[in-house]
């Protein structure tokens, strides 16, 4: 089995007024197979706000990777290419 996805969700105030909030309860939303191969943190600000070339506020790294625009969706869209769900655990 692989490390852990480390997931780091920016919390500075933008991010956190435009979805970090909701971003935050990712970890309920999560399939069963992935809530032990995800660890989630609060990061207080990325300081990302001024880099046009990744998107804008919420951001989110994951594995280092990051991502702007984040919402639910796309973070478990982007966490479903490194985790796959089996079959079986559909």
């Amino acid at each position: 089995m692989q490390d852990k996805i480390k997931l780091e969700i920016c919390c500075g105030t933008t991010c956190y007024m435009l979805g970090a909030a909701e971003l935050m309860t990712i970890e309920d939303t999560l399939p069963d197979a992935w809530k032990d191969r995800v660890d989630v943190f609060a990061i207080p600000c990325m300081d990302l706000c001024t880099r046009e070339d990744i998107g804008r506020a919420p951001f989110v790294r994951i594995d280092g990777e990051v991502m702007g625009n984040a919402t639910l969706e796309t973070v478990h869209r982007a966490l479903s290419k490194l985790l796959p769900i089996e079959p079986e655990e559909v």
